[in-house]
């Protein structure tokens, strides 16, 4: 086992999930995936073990069942033999404007993006205390930072992730418990290819490369890349809301 590189990864099956498994497992985590895609799920698994050896564990998970995505926690510290960290990573994006006739979209995102991974961290958080050590990470987004127009039930979910991560951070000032809020920009997955404007896009094996970076130095908040997401993310949320608009 890696001792303290133990680690629960949701929504492993594609996109920045399955990227971030690649770059884990290349480190030496022991990783438990999960994800809802059962199939694709297992045959990475299998992959990233016979490549880099450790030990990779697929989960069937879907985190819209709150009560699954709780009990994950403790199923995944048993498949390892112990969890260190989870990565509260799973989610998705439904387009839609306010009003459009879209809300049960909105609702599926907030329930996947927000309520699952409050779930996953809550049951961690709980397990960490008890045992006097962990890492938390959040998969946030700059989409939590300045409300995209046409993505309305997106970026309300993302920014409660980063205002739930924040009161964490608060409550575990001072113990051994770490909790890492990760802001991506724009990283090309199909979750955002159809969006009218992706300024400063990059490819996800440098975003997933990234992300690994600052989950291994357990940053406390990082945006994803910093330049020039960490200067112009907090400039946006102070523009005219016409603006916001022009441009997204």
């Amino acid at each position: 086992m890696s001792q303290g590189k133990r680690y629960l990864l949701t929504g492993a099956s594609s996109g920045i999930g399955e990227a971030l498994a690649r770059e884990l497992a290349a480190a030496g985590y022991d990783l438990v995936l999960a994800a809802r895609r059962v199939d694709s799920l297992h045959l990475l698994a299998a992959e990233l073990q016979q490549r880099f050896g450790g030990k990779i564990v697929a989960l069937p998970l879907d985190v819209t069942d709150l009560d699954a995505a709780q009990a994950i926690v403790a199923q995944a510290a048993q498949a390892l033999g112990g969890l260190d960290g989870l990565i509260a990573n799973a989610g998705i994006g439904l387009a839609g404007k306010v009003g459009s006739g879209h809300f049960a979209n909105d609702c599926r995102v907030v329930q996947t993006n927000l309520l699952g991974a409050m779930a996953s961290l809550d049951a961690a958080t709980a397990l960490f205390r008890q045992q006097g050590h962990g890492h938390l990470v959040a998969i946030a987004s700059v989409a939590g930072k300045v409300g995209l127009p046409g993505n309305a039930g997106y970026s309300a979910s993302k920014f409660g992730v980063v205002g739930y991560m924040q009161t964490l951070q608060a409550e575990l000032a001072g113990k051994p418990i770490h909790a890492t809020l990760l802001l991506p920009g724009f990283i090309d997955t199909p979750l955002n290819r159809d969006m009218h404007s992706r300024p400063f896009v990059i490819d996800l094996q440098r975003g997933a490369a990234l992300i690994a970076r600052h989950i291994a130095s357990k940053r406390s908040v990082a945006y994803v890349p910093g330049w020039p997401w960490a200067l112009l993310a907090p400039l946006l949320g102070m523009l005219p809301a016409r603006l916001i608009g022009k441009y997204f």
